[in-house]
C-alpha cells in the first residue's frame, strides 16, 4: 500500500503564528502528532508520505500516487479538509478520516470512504484487518480508552522538521475536571492515561537524534492530571536527560491552575526544563466560573495564582471566555483589567461556543438553542448558539476587550510589567543564531519602522536594554507576538 498523510490547512488563528513565524522563516509552528504517530501503526512494508498544508502544497500526483489518504483535522480546519476530500473523490482516491474533527461530527462526512474515528489504538487495527480481507467499513468507533503505554513513539523521519517552530509530543490523555463548553472528557475521559517514563524518553532522544534543538510542546490536555507520576517518575528521568545532554531543549505545555497549589512540582518542571504553561483562566467572575463547572479555578485569587507560577519562573499564557449566560456588560472592563494586572502577555481571548460533544452542547440543544456546528475559529466573533447578553451588545463588548488588551499601549505596558520581575527558572541555553539575529533584524523594520505601534516598540526596546538586559531577546520576541496577535484581530483593529 502507498498511503499518503494529509493535514488540511489552518486559517489564520491566535494559535497559528502565522505573521510571527514569518520572522523566523518558518511555516507552521508544531507538525501534525496525531497523522504521523498513526504512521507508526501502520504495516512497515507500506510506503508512506506526509503533506502538511501548512508548509507545501497538496498536488494531484502526490493523490494521484497514493492507494488511500489519511486525513486528520481539529475543528478549525474543516473548509480545508472539506477541499481535501472533495479533490481526492475527484481523483478516485479513496478517504480514510480521523481525528477530532471528524470524531466529533461523522455525520457531516458521509462523503468520506471509511471514518476511524476515537483513539487510533483500538480502531485502526480492525480497519486494517477488515483492508486486508476487502470488506472494510465506512466508520470504525469505540467508547473504550486506550493503553497508551501501547501507543507507539511518532514517526517523525515523515516531518521536514526545519519548517517548525516547534516539535510535540504526547505524555499523558485525558483531564480529572469535567468543564461544561469543554469536550476532552467526552473524547479521552476523566482518567489521566500515562506514558511510560521510558516511552518519553525514547522519543525525545529521536528527535535529539534528528538533529532538533528548541521547544518541545507537550500536547496534554492537562500535563499534572497525575502528579503523582510526574513527581516520582517522569520529571526526574526527564531532568536527567536533559542535564546528561545539556539542555537542549525547552518545554511548553497546558495544565490546570491547581500547579500554583504545589511548589514541588512547579520546581520539578522546571528543573526538567518547562519554561511556560498554557492555563484556562476562562474568566474572573466566579458566578461564570460555577456556571460553566469550573471547579479548579473557583474560591481563589485567580491574579495570585498566576503569579505565583510566574514568580516561580515559568510563563503563564492564558485562555479566556466572553458569553456565559451569566456574563453581564461590567465582564468587558473586567477581563481586560484581569488580564492587564496578571501580566499574562500571550492570552486567547474568544466568545463561547459549544463542542458537538460537550455538555454545553448537550445543554443547550435541550434548550432550543443551537444554531449551527463550532467552526473552530478562536479569533472571530462566531457562537454557534444564542446567547443570553444581547448579541450586538456582546460582539461589541468582545471588540472592545481585544482592543484593551492588544492595543499597542496597553499590551506593550503588560509586557513591561511581567518582565520588570520575571526571572526564568530555566536559563535558555540555546545559544544565538543566525536565524535569530535576522527574527531581531526584521523587528526592527516590521514593527520598528513601519508598524503603527512602533513608538511603543522602541520604548520597550531601550527600557529593557538600560533595566532588563537580560531579558532583552524576550522583550523582542513579545514584540513580535503582538505583532501576530494584532494582525490575527485585524477586523477588530
Amino acid at each position: 500500500m502507498k498511503i499518503l498523510l494529509v493535514y488540511p490547512e489552518y486559517p489564520d488563528t491566535f494559535w497559528s503564528f502565522k505573521y510571527a513565524l514569518k520572522f523566523i522563516s518558518k511555516k507552521a509552528a508544531y507538525p501534525p502528532l496525531g497523522l504521523i504517530t498513526v504512521a507508526s501503526m501502520l504495516p512497515s512494508d507500506w510506503e508512506t508520505k506526509l503533506v502538511d498544508m501548512n508548509i507545501e502544497k497538496l498536488k494531484m500526483e502526490d493523490i494521484l500516487w497514493a492507494d488511500y489518504v489519511f486525513l486528520s483535522a481539529m475543528s478549525t480546519q474543516i473548509q480545508s479538509a472539506l477541499h481535501v476530500i472533495d479533490r481526492c473523490k475527484a481523483l478516485l482516491t479513496p478517504v480514510v478520516a480521523g481525528g477530532p474533527l471528524f470524531t466529533a461530527d461523522p455525520e457531516k462526512f458521509d462523503s468520506v470512504d471509511h471514518l476511524v474515528l476515537n483513539e487510533a489504538e483500538i480502531t485502526l487495527p480492525p480497519f486494517l484487518k477488515d483492508l486486508e480481507n476487502g470488506h472494510a467499513k465506512h466508520m470504525y468507533s469505540t467508547n473504550e480508552f486506550a493503553n497508551v503505554e501501547q501507543s507507539p513513539a511518532p514517526d517523525y523521519s515523515l516531518v521536514k522538521l526545519n519548517q517548525y517552530s516547534s516539535k510535540c509530543i504526547q505524555f499523558s490523555r485525558g483531564c480529572p475536571f469535567n468543564c461544561e463548553f469543554c469536550d476532552i472528557t467526552a473524547l479521552l475521559g476523566h482518567k489521566c492515561r500515562i506514558k511510560t517514563s521510558d516511552q518519553i524518553i525514547f522519543e525525545i532522544q529521536n528527535l535529539y537524534d534528528l538533529g532538533w534543538r528548541g521547544e518541545i510542546f507537550f500536547v496534554d490536555d492537562n500535563f499534572i492530571g497525575n502528579k503523582k507520576i510526574l513527581k516520582e517518575a517522569m520529571l526526574p528521568a526527564l531532568q536527567l536527560w536533559m542535564k546528561e545532554h545539556k539542555y537542549p531543549f525547552h518545554f511548553t505545555t497546558e495544565a490546570s491552575i491547581n500547579l500554583s497549589d504545589d511548589p514541588e512540582l512547579m520546581q520539578l518542571m522546571i528543573d526538567a526544563g518547562f519554561l511556560s504553561v498554557f492555563v484556562g483562566i476562562e474568566t474572573p467572575e466566579e458566578v461564570s466560573l460555577e456556571e460553566c463547572n469550573k471547579v479548579q479555578n473557583k474560591n481563589r485569587d485567580l491574579i495570585s495564582s498566576v503569579k505565583t507560577i510566574q514568580t516561580a519562573g515559568m510563563e503563564v499564557l492564558g485562555g479566556f471566555i466572553i458569553g456565559f449566560d451569566s456574563d453581564t456588560p461590567g465582564i468587558f472592563r473586567q477581563q481586560i483589567d484581569f488580564i492587564q494586572k496578571s501580566g499574562i502577555i500571550s492570552a486567547m481571548i474568544g466568545l463561547l461556543n459549544a463542542p458537538t460533544k460537550s455538555q454545553l452542547y448537550k445543554r443547550l440543544n435541550a434548550e432550543g438553542r443551537i444554531l449551527e456546528k463550532w467552526s473552530g475559529d478562536n479569533t472571530s466573533n462566531a457562537m454557534n448558539f444564542v446567547p443570553k447578553m444581547d448579541k450586538k451588545l456582546l460582539d461589541k463588548g468582545y471588540q472592545e476587550v481585544i482592543r484593551g488588551v492588544y492595543g499597542g499601549k496597553a499590551f506593550y505596558e503588560r509586557v513591561k510589567s511581567f518582565l520588570v520581575d520575571f526571572n526564568p527558572g530555566m536559563k535558555n541555553k540555546n545559544k544565538v543564531s543566525l536565524r535569530k539575529i535576522m527574527a531581531f533584524i526584521r523587528s526592527i523594520f516590521i514593527i520598528g519602522i513601519f508598524d503603527s505601534n512602533r513608538k511603543y516598540y522602541w520604548r520597550l526596546f531601550f527600557w529593557s536594554i538600560f533595566n532588563r538586559r537580560d531579558l532583552f531577546p524576550m522583550a523582542i520576541t513579545y514584540a513580535i507576538y503582538g505583532y501576530h496577535y494584532r494582525k490575527s484581530y485585524a477586523k477588530i483593529f
